[in-house]
């Protein structure tokens, strides 16, 4: 029975096997600074390629009556944390970016709204996300120094602006700590979360079963049962041969 066997063993090589799974990191961000603000993040790393979707709702609205800009990054190289109370070092009850770094570390991927990622567009107002609630759903290209802190643990999602309404008195009055010409509420963070791994990526069709799933079409039918008739076909073929044999 060496053509069934073979018949099958086609027919179970016939699809290409999938492609390995790669990592997704997921947070939920939490409100920094008495902000109030929330958000969740998810990155999906494919090879070198990263596809971010973030999602935050009651940030500050508005800054000198436009949309408020929100620069956000993924900061590494640190102890993959967001701080607490005890970082507030100059004692006037905000944490500033600076006081915050120990904690987070240095920004290592900006969340920008397009174009550049790198830390050198960390305070590009230009690419921030506008207003109290938004979405930035992008992939792009994704750097050693954000890889190693992914696959460390140590990466953290910044998300920078706060409302001064809401903050001291003295901290209304001082000056960020990045950009002097800027108030300090402006770069100070609101939303802060570590991203963790999450179950890996499956790829689209299901396990890697050595069989292709295919939906909205025939094609898995009629490999079966091209299959199924290979093996009717050689079979018969053998009995034929039997019987002939025999006489």
């Amino acid at each position: 029975m060496a053509v069934p066997t073979l018949a099958l063993g086609a027919l179970a090589i016939s699809g290409s096997p999938a492609m390995a799974a790669d990592q997704s990191y997921q947070t939920t961000l939490g409100q920094l600074n008495g902000s109030s603000a929330s958000g969740t993040v998810t990155v999906d790393v494919t090879g070198n390629q990263a596809h971010v979707v973030l999602n935050v709702f009651g940030l500050a609205a508005t800054f000198m009556d436009a949309p408020y800009p929100h620069v956000q990054h993924i900061h590494g190289g640190a102890k993959g944390m967001c701080p607490d109370p005890s970082a507030d070092t100059n004692g006037d009850q905000v944490i500033n970016t600076t006081e915050g770094a120990p904690a987070y570390g240095g920004i290592v991927t900006t969340l920008s709204t397009s174009g550049d990622t790198s830390p050198a567009a960390g305070l590009d107002l230009k690419v921030a996300g506008q207003g109290a609630t938004y979405t930035i759903d992008r992939t792009f290209e994704l750097n050693a120094e954000t890889k190693a802190a992914l696959e460390a643990g140590t990466a953290v999602v910044v998300v920078h602006g706060l409302d001064p309404a809401t903050l001291s008195p003295a901290a209304q009055a001082a000056k960020s700590d990045l950009v002097p010409e800027l108030p300090l509420a402006a770069t100070s963070p609101a939303l802060c979360g570590t991203l963790t791994a999450g179950q890996m990526k499956m790829p689209a069709g299901g396990a890697a079963t050595g069989i292709p799933q295919e939906t909205g079409t025939d094609t898995g039918a009629l490999a079966v049962g091209s299959g199924m008739a290979l093996v009717a076909l050689a079979g018969g073929a053998y009995v034929v041969r039997r019987r002939n044999a025999a006489a």
